[in-house]
């Protein structure tokens, strides 16, 4: 993904509140839309960089969860 692409995505999202961050996430998924995708993995890495060790383990148990 370019790095433009990557900064407007931050961007539009900065700032939001819960509830408007929810809307972005469950819009993205109900819709999927191609151009909504990137955005969704942006938001990821926002939550992966800011998660504890223990965070990060529940959200990999629940990634092969949802996997298998």
């Amino acid at each position: 993904m370019n790095l433009n692409l990557r900064n407007a995505i931050l961007h539009n999202v900065s700032g939001n509140s819960q509830d408007e961050l929810k809307d972005t996430i469950v819009d993205a998924i109900q819709n999927g839309e191609e151009k909504m995708l990137p955005g969704l993995g942006v938001l990821f890495e926002v939550i992966w960089r800011n998660s504890s060790e223990e965070d990060k383990q529940e959200m990999l148990q629940t990634l092969e969860s949802g996997l298998k």
